[in-house]
């Protein structure tokens, strides 16, 4: 059975593009899978029913695994199978009948704009890695980028001259996210004089932002800077980059912005994803009202 996961996967990653965080959640949801099989005696996936792949959400349940997890492995488990389907190794796709449970719609957790102020002032510039960070940060609140985006940029994906930046999002879909002038300035910065400063001589480095073996930064490092400079600035220990994420799309909502575009900028595929953010803009109501109708306000 693992053989055929291998297989899947390296198709997957071939074929459709998916990311390497995307591809490793497939890999270890498959994998919690088939040990649950294996340890009821199934060794091949021709034996694999409906009623184990029950068997196995409903355990998956009872561990108080939340909605959304059990969600996901549902997604990656049809998946599986429609691959072992379009193969002939299977002839039907077990997963095909069994229903998701209801998404769970979680509060999102942005910050004032006082706050992204304080923690955009923290990094020191006195430094190479302090304008790296400096621009890092810009660029995540600038444009609501996704951490994995952020740090798939190469240098050629920035066109500081038009104000733009390409990204490219799940599934290899591009799309090109405005700059404001602020973020210009600083990306333009870092660009010019601490990016040359991290890269190593004689190196051929894409990757836009370097950490300091001069390679392209990881998650991991991208979020304990995150950390370090909530913690330095005094704000709540649980910011992250997705924080920045939620800072942006509310922020842009709550000044006026339309829902489509900022969903277009934030790369949703369905409004509903973008709609969460919708308090933003509910505050906003009367305000707008009163500016905008012609007899919302009675001459004094």
């Amino acid at each position: 059975m693992r053989d055929h996961m291998d297989a899947y996967l390296k198709e997957a990653e071939q074929e459709k593009g998916l990311a390497r965080n995307s591809l490793e959640g497939y890999r270890s949801d498959l994998a919690d899978l088939l040990l649950y099989l294996e340890e009821l005696g199934i060794g091949r996936v021709q034996d694999i029913h409906n009623r184990h792949l029950s068997a196995y959400l409903m355990k998956l349940r009872g561990l108080a695994r939340s909605n959304s997890t059990v969600s996901r492995r549902l997604v990656s488990i049809r998946s599986f199978f429609h691959y072992l389907q379009t193969k002939r190794i299977v002839p039907d796709n077990p997963a095909l009948t069994l229903q998701a449970p209801r998404a769970e719609r979680k509060p999102y957790s942005a910050m004032t704009e006082e706050e992204v102020e304080r923690l955009l002032e923290t990094p020191e510039l006195d430094s190479p890695s302090g304008l790296r960070d400096k621009a890092m940060l810009e660029l995540l609140y600038a444009t609501g980028l996704r951490v994995s985006e952020l740090l798939a940029l190469d240098e050629d994906h920035l066109y500081p001259e038009l104000g733009l930046l390409r990204c490219v999002g799940p599934g290899g879909k591009e799309r090109m996210v405005p700059l404001g002038s602020f973020c210009v300035e600083w990306m333009v910065k870092y660009t010019r004089e601490a990016r040359p400063a991290l890269l190593r001589e004689g190196k051929n480095e894409p990757a836009l932002f370097l950490n300091h073996l001069g390679t392209r930064m990881t998650r991991q490092g991208c979020w304990k800077l995150i950390k370090k400079y909530a913690a330095e600035s005094g704000l709540n220990e649980d910011i992250t980059p997705h924080t920045l994420r939620h800072s942006f799309a509310a922020h842009l909502l709550g000044r006026g912005a339309d829902l489509r575009s900022v969903q277009e900028m934030m790369g949703h595929k369905a409004p509903a994803t973008t709609q969460i953010y919708q308090p933003a803009v509910k505050g906003r109501l009367k305000e707008v009202y009163e500016q905008a109708h012609p007899r919302a306000r009675m001459n004094k």
